[in-house]
């Protein structure tokens, strides 16, 4: 893969010219996307530009945001040849930072879970995952050192479990969703994806305008708090063996780690989870699913034919059991400086009929804080499996710093 932080360093040392960056990507692009599918659409002659912090870094931009240059077409035969006027703001982050955007990465249809073509980089006859299939993949197969994402139940952590790369999920709107197609206004985060957590840092910091998040030369040893999300099921056996050993690696690398149990509030947030999304999605959504219901994918047609009797009654029930919880999760954050968890229940499923199952990520999502995804084992067929380190909400620099420990911890 292709190191953000490293190429930054280069660039800047005179070693490495933005433009020969920029064509570093293009040939991989060039190399390895006939197979993957990772991108629907690509810059004809993208060049770097002179200033920025990320000057010389391409990015690959999920095809459910809003772009100027490219069309963005969502996954759907509905918004196919559709051209938006301006940039998505989060896109516009990028490039005032220097990015050069290489072009659009395939997203399942409207960010649900009817899968896209896009291979798994590591093994070929498994899904990279979803709804962010491209931007993971493209990543992890070497093409590009950052790409953009979004998460509404696991569709940025899990999908970077399953292609071996790192991911975030910032605190909920550090990065702004004008402009990227809306599934849950509720939910709906964008994230990161890069080579390591330090990548990430760098990409996020750039963007931003944080300094804050940038890595620094020592990292504290974290308190960790371990959390097995019974109330979700139990993992299959790769995804528990990855929690193990990275759990195993952080005690062994100084951190007080224990277990913990998730205050019963928090259970039932992740129960009403899924009443939240799809309600808000029939909002959402409600233009396509009147007057293009034949041409919404099956799997999401069928799961809004299926919740149309959802009430406001049961929606603004939902809201107040979110809200409880995310004030029982911040206590648990006076004990411990971030919890460890399963970024996925294993590893990615065979085939392509499936994009995973994000039970494992969905609470995040909706406590809104920030999560990354740190590989952690590499199972049968060359699969990697992450964990997910979680800090309170707004603690993006704490999470980032966590993870870069237990990242470092498992190198050794």
């Amino acid at each position: 893969m292709i190191s953000l932080a490293d190429l930054q360093r280069r660039i800047e040392a005179g070693e490495l010219s933005p433009d020969a960056a920029i064509a570093q990507s293009v040939e991989a692009v060039d190399a390895h996307d006939k197979t993957i599918g990772a991108f629907v659409c690509r810059a004809e002659d993208p060049r770097a530009a002179n200033s920025g912090p990320l000057r010389g870094i391409a990015v690959g931009i999920k095809d459910i945001i809003e772009t100027s240059e490219f069309p963005t077409e969502m996954g759907s035969s509905i918004y196919r040849g559709f051209r938006p006027r301006a940039d998505a703001p989060v896109v516009m982050m990028l490039k005032r930072a220097g990015a050069t955007i290489a072009g659009k990465t395939t997203t399942t249809a409207f960010a649900f879970v009817d899968p896209t073509a896009t291979l798994n980089p590591r093994n070929h006859g498994h899904t990279p995952g979803g709804s962010s299939s491209g931007s993971a993949a493209a990543v992890a197969a070497g093409m590009i050192p950052l790409a953009l994402g979004t998460q509404t139940g696991g569709s940025v952590i899990r999908p970077a479990s399953f292609c071996g790369v790192a991911a975030i999920k910032p605190s909920f709107r550090m990065l702004p969703t004008v402009g990227v197609k809306c599934y849950s206004w509720t939910l709906d985060t964008v994230g990161l994806f890069a080579a390591g957590v330090k990548d990430l840092a760098h990409g996020l910091s750039a963007m931003t305008n944080r300094p804050e998040l940038m890595p620094n030369a020592t990292i504290a040893t974290p308190r960790i708090g371990v959390v097995t999300q019974d109330f979700a099921g139990a993992p299959e056996p790769a995804g528990a063996d990855a929690l193990r050993i990275a759990t195993r690696a952080a005690e062994r690398a100084g951190a007080t780690v224990r277990e913990l149990a998730l205050p019963d509030i928090v259970a039932e947030a992740w129960r009403i989870h899924p009443t939240l999304q799809e309600y808000e999605a029939h909002h959402a959504l409600a233009w396509e699913y009147r007057t293009h219901r034949d041409a919404i994918p099956p799997l999401l047609r069928a799961r809004l034919d299926e919740t149309t009797g959802l009430l406001p009654a049961d929606y603004d029930a939902a809201r107040r059991i979110a809200n409880r919880a995310r004030k029982a999760l911040a206590q648990l954050f006076d004990d411990v400086d971030v919890l460890l968890t399963f970024s996925a229940p294993g590893a990615a499923p065979k085939g392509l009929a499936s994009t995973g199952d994000p039970r494992f990520n969905r609470l995040w999502t909706l406590m809104g804080v920030p999560c990354v995804n740190v590989p952690a084992y590499v199972a049968d067929g060359g699969l990697p499996v992450g964990v997910q380190v979680i800090a309170r909400f707004g603690n993006d620099t704490g999470a980032l710093e966590a993870a870069r420990f237990v990242e470092e911890a498992l190198r050794r």
